[in-house]
């Protein structure tokens, strides 16, 4: 058996091979208190909301008051009283915000909004309240909210925090022996329909280390007999919930001490852990112990194999610690083969400025024969790299895992790596920029009643929408093979685009804003915000994805004898009302002028914004 410092040798190997992935896995398991919890509490992340308390002005005695007290009163059937509590703690919470930096007020727009009706317990007095109004007994609401309240922490923990433990385990596993690890694999248990019966497993043996612990023998031995359910489980999701506890009993025979020694040695890391509050334990400890005891269950898993421990032999899933052979890939993934020794055409590079166009920014001058050809050829080596990634034993092959899984090859319906036409860009240009105009204009009239023509033009368009579409299609055009990249580079470039647009507007018209962000939660100036940057940032995400492909697709079949008189037409059209608007700019009520609206009697402005009244 390997001893402490080569197993820890290689787990850094892994983890240098794996660290984003790896410390994404650990930190999900942080946010869902499946493990580590205590490092993001240790930076103040994760606080329950219960927890907090205001001073509040309860019949001219001052107390204090917080959530929990809220939902109290409303379940006692003091609805009334609980709306003024609630009241009260909103306000508080937005006069401290305002104390605070700016940039996390609490005043206007939907997170913040969100954010207040949590933690001032108004969204569950109103819960509440509609319950209680239904069923006309207080009594019967409480029993009802306790119940729920005991329910609904079961199932996340039965349905998705034990259970998310044994996908961590398989993940760091599979990435000991395979160059990637794709976030697919998240999805392991689904896709082979053993999520159920994993959770089973794992709330029986927290239910037996409970059990236990009502031993003195038990709070120790019983913790180390059970340590290696959810390797035996990531491994093997299929076998008995008995048969596992069992041999996990059985492996941990005379290593129950080691184990515990083991774990003793990361003590420095978790002394750095509280120095640093948390943030070693979050890039570095975290995942470097859990690769660490993969390691370690490897080794158990060898000797269980040589010493014939019962039921080891259901320890089956061999690919998992080493590559396939040649002639199992061909077995698995024979029609992949086929797939991958075809001939693919010759795809003959563009060169000069409209190679550089269609490298750099997926940029096609027109739409010709050879550029169709270019495309559908593309589109196929696009394919066939997806492909060869299991075949290569890239990654795990899903295909030769003990349990059957779906055979055949997927292709994905929408082709978003892909090039497009400038006639194609012109028209989702006008076709974002309208959506965004309809979009505007109806917000507008369900807030308010009224139809105001939104944005600085006099056209059906908000450029803003239409510009930050292709902005996005042609400067990240080279991310779009890595989702979780392409997301963070689009909330900057329209974080950008929206805080420069905010900034030149105000210069060109003597200081008039079109938008002012002021009071929403994590703003900039006034100008950008996150609530906004999280819409664009969902919303590019479909236009990359979904909508640019979908609406491409289309508009291939339009002749080009239409498409170009239609895109100089909207253009002219364009730059007429781009003239027109720098001499008389769209203003008034609801586009420059604040909207005024009634809130408890009280009147104030309401702001509103070239992308959305929130």
């Amino acid at each position: 058996m390997k001893t402490r410092k080569d197993m820890k040798r290689q787990a850094v190997a892994c983890l240098k091979k794996h660290y984003f992935i790896f410390v994404a896995v650990c930190l999900i398991s942080a946010y869902l208190g499946s493990e580590f919890s205590l490092s993001i509490r240790r930076l103040g992340i994760g606080v329950n909301p219960l927890d907090n308390v205001y001073t509040v002005n309860m019949g001219g005695l001052v107390v204090h008051q917080g959530l929990s007290d809220v939902v109290d009163k409303a379940l006692q059937g003091q609805i009334s009283e609980g709306r003024e509590l609630s009241r009260q703690i909103r306000q508080q919470a937005i006069d401290d915000s305002k104390d605070d930096h700016p940039s996390f007020a609490r005043t206007k727009g939907v997170l913040a909004g969100i954010i207040n009706d949590i933690s001032s317990g108004s969204i569950f007095v109103t819960l509440i309240a509609a319950v209680h109004s239904l069923l006309g007994s207080a009594d019967v609401t409480m029993n009802i909210f306790i119940v729920l309240s005991f329910l609904m922490p079961l199932m996340l923990w039965f349905f998705l925090q034990n259970m998310f433990i044994v996908v961590s385990r398989r993940m760091f596993l599979e990435g000991r022996c395979y160059k990637k690890v794709p976030i697919r694999r998240f999805l392991f248990l689904f896709s082979v329909r053993r999520w159920l019966k994993t959770c089973w497993t794992m709330a029986v043996v927290s239910v037996f280390e409970i059990l236990w612990a009502l031993t003195i023998v038990g709070i120790f031995v019983k913790y180390y007999s059970y340590y290696l359910v959810p390797y035996i489980l990531a491994e093997n999701p299929d076998i008995g919930t008995l048969e596992a506890i069992s041999l996990s009993r059985k492996m941990m025979v005379g290593h129950k001490w080691q184990c515990f020694v083991f774990e003793l040695s990361f003590l420095g890391w978790d002394l750095l852990g509280l120095v640093t509050l948390g943030i070693t334990d979050l890039l570095f400890a975290s995942p470097y112990k859990v690769a660490s005891f993969c390691e370690y269950y490897v080794e158990l898993r060898h000797l269980a194999k040589a010493q014939e421990v019962e039921n080891a032999w259901k320890l089956n899933d061999v690919y998992l610690y080493q590559t396939a052979s040649p002639q199992d890939i061909a077995f698995a993934y024979g029609d992949v083969l086929k797939i991958l020794k075809r001939p693919v055409e010759d795809l003959s590079e563009f060169t000069g400025f409209r190679g550089f166009l269609m490298r750099w920014f997926g940029v096609l001058l027109m739409y010709t024969k050879r550029e169709r050809a270019y495309e559908e050829g593309q589109a196929r080596l696009q394919r066939i790299a997806a492909l060869r990634e299991a075949a290569d034993g890239e990654v795990y092959p899903s295909r030769l895992f003990p349990l059957p899984e779906r055979a055949g090859i997927r292709i994905e319906p929408l082709r978003y790596i892909r090039n497009y036409s400038m006639a194609s860009l012109v028209l989702m240009f006008f076709i974002f920029s309208m959506f965004g105009w309809l979009w505007e204009v109806c917000l507008h009239m369900v807030n308010h009643g009224v139809f105001v023509n939104r944005g600085v033009l006099h056209g059906p368009w908000l450029p803003i929408y239409g510009s930050g579409a292709v902005l996005i299609l042609v400067l990240l055009k080279r991310l779009r093979a890595h989702p979780v990249k392409e997301f963070f580079a689009i909330l900057f470039l329209c974080g950008f685009v929206e805080y420069m647009t905010s900034w030149v507007l105000e210069g060109l018209t003597g200081g008039k804003r079109w938008w002012d962000y002021t009071g929403y939660f994590l703003n900039l100036h006034g100008r950008i915000c996150a609530e906004g940057l999280l819409v664009f940032g969902i919303g590019g995400m479909i236009v990359v994805y979904v909508a640019a492909p979908i609406l491409d697709s289309v508009l291939r079949r339009i002749r080009r004898k239409v498409m170009v008189p239609l895109c100089i037409g909207l253009l002219c059209l364009f730059l007429g009302d781009l003239a027109w608007s720098a001499i008389t700019p769209n203003t008034g009520t609801g586009i420059t002028a604040p909207q005024i609206v009634t809130v408890r009697g009280e009147q104030y402005p309401q702001i509103t914004t070239e992308k959305g009244s929130f």
